[in-house]
């Protein structure tokens, strides 16, 4: 999912937030199994939320072209 210097990044942050949030510390190997879970568990819910994010600016976006095309429609007499 991530590349190694980004899950490289990732592993030390959680390895630092252990060690000056929970006065623990959370070894290499631990703090990987433990990114592996969260991507597991939470990974499809952020996901699914950037995905109802990106359809509603979509939505605002086909809204306004709708109403750009509107106003330049011309009067049919017929």
């Amino acid at each position: 999912m991530f590349d190694t210097k980004k899950r490289a990044a990732i592993v030390s942050e959680l390895q630092d937030y252990f060690d000056r949030e929970l006065e623990a510390e959370l070894g290499q190997f631990d703090a990987e199994f433990l990114l592996d879970f969260l991507i597991k568990k939470l990974g499809p819910a952020f996901y699914n939320q950037g995905l109802e994010d990106a359809k509603g600016v979509l939505d605002r976006r086909v809204a306004d072209i709708a109403d750009e095309l509107y106003e330049i429609e011309m009067p049919d007499d017929l």
